[in-house]
Order: structure tokens, then C-alpha cells, then sequence
């Protein structure tokens, strides 16, 4: 989010994380989204740096921001599942 400012980049993140939300069919609040979105965002321009992919505006900081965003929640989503499988249980004492 190069040239967005501080309010431009908060609405782009709200709506970059509430599109994220959508296509990864999660339920989030406002500051989850906010959240997801500014740190998409973070991500999306790290990754189009490493592709040397140049953008400027605000509707190519949203479709970066919700591309970062989507990667994030589904990272999270498969941390989350892999967190949750049970070990084996044990085997019997002898």
C-alpha cells in the first residue's frame, strides 16, 4: 500500500480482509478483517517485490492487500488444522 496514506490504507485493509473473509468462507469481525487486510497488505508487497511486479493506486493495493490476505488466512486455516490432530494413543502398559 505505497501511496494510499494512513485512512486510505485502513479502508483498503477492512476491504481487502472482508474479501478474503468471503472467498475463504470465514465469519470475522471488523478489526479481524482490518487486521487480516493491513497484514495482507504487508505480505501482498513483499511478494510482488519478489516478482517484480510494480503498483500504484488504490485499486491495485486492494487486489495486492486481498491476495496477501487470502494467503494469510489460509496459512493460518492450515496451521490451525494440523494443530488440532490428536496423537495416537499410547499403547497399553505392560
Amino acid at each position: 500500500m505505497n501511496d494510499t496514506g494512513f485512512f486510505g490504507a485502513i479502508i483498503i485493509g477492512i476491504i481487502a480482509g472482508w474479501i478474503a473473509e468471503r472467498l475463504l468462507n470465514r465469519h470475522h469481525g471488523l478489526l479481524t478483517n482490518l487486521a487480516v487486510g493491513l497484514v495482507g497488505g504487508l505480505i501482498g508487497e513483499k511478494l510482488a517485490g519478489l516478482f517484480h511486479i510494480d503498483f500504484a493506486g488504490k485499486l491495485s493495493s486492494l487486489v495486492v492487500s486481498t491476495i496477501g490476505a487470502v494467503l494469510l488466512l489460509f496459512l493460518l486455516g492450515m496451521v490451525k488444522k494440523n494443530k488440532h490432530i490428536e496423537a495416537p494413543p499410547a499403547p497399553p502398559a505392560a
